[in-house]
C-alpha cells in the first residue's frame, strides 16, 4: 500500500498561506487513502471472482485519478520550497530547456502561458524520453490528457483549491509566484535521473 510522504517543510513558503498549504496537503493525502481503498477493492473484487462486474470496471476507471492525484501531487509539493533558488544554468536540465524552446525565458513564458488556459487541471513541464525533449503540456483532469511515454518534471496544480484561498480569480499572480519558489535542484535530480531511463 502507499504512505502519505511528508510534506511539513513546505509550511511557510512564500506566497502561500499556511491554511492554503494545510487543506492542499490533507486533500493529496485523501488521494493516498483513496488509492489504497481502490487496491483493496479491485482486490476483492477479483478475488470474488467478480472481476467482469460494471462494479470493477468502475473502479478501475476510478483508479487513474485517484493514482495520478497523489502522484502529481508529490512531484507538485516537491518542486517548491523555502529555500528555493535559481535554475543552475550549468544544470543538463537547464540546457536541456535552452536547446527545446530557445531560451529559459521562452520556456517560462511558455509555461505561464500554459498555466493560464481557462478552465481546472495542471500544466506540466514533460520530458519526453521516447524523442528526448521537453513539452509544456496542459492536463485537464488527473486522469486525462497525459502523454504516453512522457514523464511530468514539473507540474504546477491548476484546480482552484491550489491558490483561490490566496490569490482568489488572479491565477496569473499565483503562477508567477510559484515560478518563485521552484526548487529547481529537486526538479533537475528528477530530469537527471529520467536520462537513463
Amino acid at each position: 500500500m502507499y504512505q502519505e510522504k511528508q510534506f511539513e517543510n513546505i509550511i511557510g513558503v512564500k506566497g502561500l498561506s499556511e491554511e492554503l498549504l494545510r487543506n492542499h496537503i490533507s486533500l493529496y493525502q485523501g488521494y493516498v487513502k483513496n488509492t489504497n481503498k481502490l487496491i483493496q477493492a479491485l482486490d476483492d473484487l477479483s478475488n470474488e471472482g467478480k472481476a467482469d462486474t460494471p462494479e470493477y470496471a468502475e473502479l478501475k476507471r476510478r483508479f487513474g485519478w485517484e493514482f495520478n492525484g497523489m502522484r502529481l501531487h508529490e512531484y507538485y509539493f516537491s518542486s517548491i520550497s523555502k529555500n528555493a533558488s535559481e535554475i543552475d544554468k550549468e544544470s543538463g536540465l537547464y540546457k536541456k530547456i535552452a536547446e527545446d524552446f530557445g531560451s529559459y525565458e521562452d520556456w517560462e513564458r511558455d509555461f505561464k502561458s500554459t498555466a493560464a488556459i481557462r478552465g481546472i487541471g495542471w500544466a506540466i513541464l514533460y520530458y519526453d524520453r521516447d524523442a528526448r525533449r521537453l513539452l509544456n503540456v496542459w492536463v485537464n483532469e488527473h486522469d486525462s490528457g497525459h502523454l504516453a511515454s512522457a514523464l511530468p518534471l514539473l507540474p504546477i496544480d491548476m484546480f482552484e483549491h491550489a491558490y483561490m484561498i490566496d490569490y482568489g480569480l488572479k491565477k496569473a499572480d499565483y503562477v508567477s509566484n510559484f515560478l518563485k519558489i521552484i526548487d529547481w535542484k529537486s526538479v533537475a535530480q528528477r530530469f537527471e535521473s529520467l536520462q537513463n531511463l
